[in-house]
């Protein structure tokens, strides 16, 4: 499909929000650049669990029971998002915007790409809680649920659809504290020891978060950019490439606040 020309006034002011959320998921979990393989290849993440064994023993007794590890195996593929956008030299010439809106959100494509897949797998926390409104007894509760000595030293947080925004700022009133060292893009504010983030494509309702080691981001190499050219027609291609899978690989560290009646 061809690119609609515009004059350059007219397009300045009909640049849309590309982003489907301005809040940057990879903050928010474990980076690992250690990833191998190749697109396709299935990666094996196991979330491990083991019970105590530790017994006190009288002379000539030893143990009657065994530490014992057990883990939940989930596999992954590794991915490859990649998305392509071409141009030709005279609506570079003729609308230099129609070029620089096309690269502007090839990196938005992607970034709205892995944000997605970060955000599906806070969505799968099996640790959750119940409320009729996100009051602060439900994000104790959710806190409680990670089962921490030290909450006060942990970063918290959690994603909230715009619509529980305000219904949180309803319910919470002056409990709702705004502390500047959390000052982010989307930040609301904090409440038992959880920072809110509004994002905009989080489902309503349903409030997730946890810690950074509940999710982990593997990544195989940064994003790549390759470019041709067909001098002939004077028509340009370039493609941005990125390798990667993300996993919860810490169900301990992630919990979900379901709001209903």
């Amino acid at each position: 499909m061809a690119h609609k020309i515009y004059d350059n006034f007219v397009l300045a002011n009909e640049i849309e929000d590309q982003y489907n959320s301005h809040l940057d998921l990879v903050r928010f979990c474990t980076v690992d650049n250690s990833l191998t393989g190749v697109p396709g290849m299935t990666k094996k993440v196991n979330t491990y669990t083991a019970t105590n064994g530790t017994e006190k023993v009288d002379m000539g007794k030893g143990n009657t029971k065994d530490i014992e590890v057990t883990y939940t195996a989930a596999e992954y593929k590794i991915l490859t998002a990649q998305n392509r956008f071409y141009y030709y030299d005279e609506q570079e010439m003729t609308d230099p915007l129609v070029v620089q809106t096309g690269l502007r959100h090839m990196a938005v494509d992607m970034f709205n790409t892995v944000n997605a897949d970060i955000f599906a797998e806070f969505n799968k926390a099996t640790q959750t809680v119940t409320a009729t409104t996100p009051n602060f007894d439900a994000f104790v509760d959710a806190a409680a649920l990670l089962k921490s000595e030290n909450l006060e030293g942990l970063e918290l947080f959690a994603f909230l659809n715009p619509a529980d925004v305000a219904k949180t700022r309803k319910a919470l009133k002056d409990t709702l504290q705004y502390v500047e060292s959390f000052a982010r893009t989307g930040y609301v504010g904090t409440v038992a020891g959880i920072n809110l983030y509004t994002k905009k494509d989080a489902v309503e309702n349903t409030i997730v978060g946890g810690t950074r080691e509940a999710v982990t981001l593997f990544n195989k190499k940064g994003t790549e950019v390759e470019q041709d050219r067909d001098a002939d027609i004077r028509k340009n291609l370039i493609w941005s490439r990125k390798y990667y899978l993300a996993a919860i690989t810490d169900y301990t560290k992630a919990f979900k606040i379901t709001i209903g009646a």
